[in-house]
């Protein structure tokens, strides 16, 4: 019993000063709740799929890649594995990237995913074809890709 409650103030410090280990969310809008539903299925058909999937979650204005909404893959070393709106990133390990506030919003995902299995992250980060950083919220969900663990994402700007 005394362990149990020990544990409690701990987590309650933990979460307070590492933000992104707790369940943070975006501000709310139907757009978020839209992102959560494409994340939790991509995931489903990465788990069917594999990286076969990749192609289809590629195509501008289909159901998974549409107005400045797009998913990214990463297994859970770093390691960008697909990326539908910065190709130029996939291959390349971001585990150690910072945002430009400082934030290694990679690990953030990595963290969230291992402890909770999903959840939201927020940082800084360019629109596709723009290089001027903006806040991003990102959800992140649990997956497997050709039999390696790894996680899969998709984010909603906030200006």
């Amino acid at each position: 019993m005394f362990k149990k409650l020990l544990t409690w103030p701990v987590l309650l410090v933990l979460t307070a000063t590492f933000p992104a280990l707790g369940h943070r969310r975006p501000p709310a809008s139907h757009q978020a709740s839209e992102i959560e539903t494409l994340v939790n299925k991509a995931a489903e058909v990465l788990d069917e799929q594999g990286s076969k999937a990749f192609g289809e979650f590629r195509k501008k204005g289909g159901p998974w890649r549409y107005a400045d909404v797009y998913l990214f893959v990463m297994d859970m070393q770093g390691i960008v594995l697909f990326n539908a709106g910065h190709p130029n990133r996939e291959g390349w390990d971001m585990l150690n990237e910072r945002d430009a506030d400082g934030k290694r919003f990679h690990r953030d995902f990595v963290d969230v995913v291992s402890k909770f299995g999903s959840g939201w992250v927020d940082y800084m980060f360019p629109r596709p074809d723009q290089a001027i950083p903006t806040v991003k919220w990102s959800y992140v969900c649990a997956t497997r890709v050709d039999g390696v663990a790894a996680l899969v994402g998709a984010g909603v700007y906030v200006d």
